[in-house]
């Protein structure tokens, strides 16, 4: 639809959900009443957010999830292989079994049975598939860290963020201006609280709404910080651990502080990639110090140049002339001898004269 020149909006699930609801009573989704849903949403929404053409963001959205899925099988596998070493050898194997200790145990084993013949052989091909999912996996990495080195960003500075993490990220938000602040950011993944409270009670529990492949992600993030006992984060969680938080809920505030160094990071990527000197555009009514350079740095109150111009001399400035005559307030005149007519006293709310 895009190709042909369409226009495209996303409506959001929870958005048809409610039209339903409103106009049936129910939230039961059928393919009538879904499509009806979504165009009035189409019709009457404001601000809908376009679709757009895949751009380099589905690149590393690919791989990783590759990476992944690549992941999922290892596992599976790995277990598989588990029981199968516990049924040949008493006491089985490693519980933290790499590929190359699996291809040396099982290679090591005996089988003198047809039946444990038959389970060996099957260790065999599951170690042959361990083998090879674990170069898919490293060349999923390579291709991931290629495609997050092309798109310039620079989240990867951050700490416990490699290129797997930073194709996640930058896959599913695409556009990070679409965030008005960092607290939509934080709901979007998931490391926002929610809030329970009750009455004088403030209280808030877990999220588990948002965008769960990026809270895995920025999850592992907070793990591999806490891991490295002199690096910030992990200096930041036992700070909180010591504020009297557990190790659940320090954690939490952690993730928190990645989502926000994340929301940062790309702003000031999306800034810079808009024009030179993080400003869209070129204008020289502009600068980085946010004032045009023609505009003196401090105010005209503040700067002492002779070259800024005032409305009126200071009264020091004028010469005797022009000064204007003291007044005696006792007889009402000037110095001159010029009678000066007395300002109106202002008067109390009652329409008397105060005392």
């Amino acid at each position: 639809m895009l190709g042909a020149g369409e226009r495209v909006v996303d409506i959001a699930p929870k958005t048809a959900a409610r039209i339903r609801l409103l106009d049936t009573g129910q939230i039961n989704k059928t393919d009538d009443n879904d499509a009806r849903a979504v165009a009035i949403a189409a019709l009457r929404g404001r601000a809908l957010p376009p679709v757009q053409v895949d751009d380099h963001s589905a690149v590393m959205r690919l791989w990783a999830r590759r990476y992944r899925d690549l992941g999922s099988l290892r596992t599976q596998a790995i277990c598989r292989l588990h029981t199968l070493i516990r049924e040949l050898l008493p006491g089985g194997g490693h519980t933290k079994l790499r590929t190359s200790q699996a291809v040396a145990l099982v290679e090591g084993i005996q089988a003198q049975t047809p039946v444990a013949q038959a389970k060996l052989a099957l260790a065999r091909d599951l170690v042959a598939d361990l083998v090879r999912i674990e170069a898919q996996r490293r060349e999923a990495r390579r291709r991931t860290a290629a495609a997050v080195r092309a798109s310039g960003s620079g989240i990867t500075q951050i700490n416990g963020v490699g290129p797997i993490v930073a194709g996640t990220v930058l896959g599913y938000v695409r556009d990070i201006t679409r965030f008005a602040n960092r607290d939509r950011f934080a709901s979007y993944n998931g490391t926002a609280p929610i809030e329970v409270s009750s009455g004088p009670r403030r209280t808030f529990r877990l999220s588990r709404r948002g965008n769960r492949q990026l809270n895995y992600v920025i999850h592992m993030a907070a793990v591999s910080q806490i891991r490295h006992r002199d690096s910030q984060g992990r200096g930041y969680y036992d700070r909180k651990i010591a504020e009297g938080m557990n190790g659940k809920s320090a954690l939490r505030a952690l993730k928190r502080r990645i989502s926000d160094q994340l929301y940062r990071q790309m702003r000031a990527d999306a800034s810079r990639k808009k024009g030179p000197g993080g400003h869209s555009g070129n204008d020289t009514a502009s600068s980085a110090a946010g004032s045009h350079p023609d505009t003196p740095a401090l105010r005209t109150s503040h700067s002492r140049a002779a070259t800024n111009p005032r409305t009126e001399p200071p009264t020091s400035a004028m010469p005797d002339h022009f000064r204007p005559a003291p007044v005696n307030r006792d007889t009402g005149r000037s110095a001159a001898g010029v009678q000066v007519e007395p300002r109106p006293r202002p008067r109390s709310g009652r329409g008397q004269d105060r005392p």
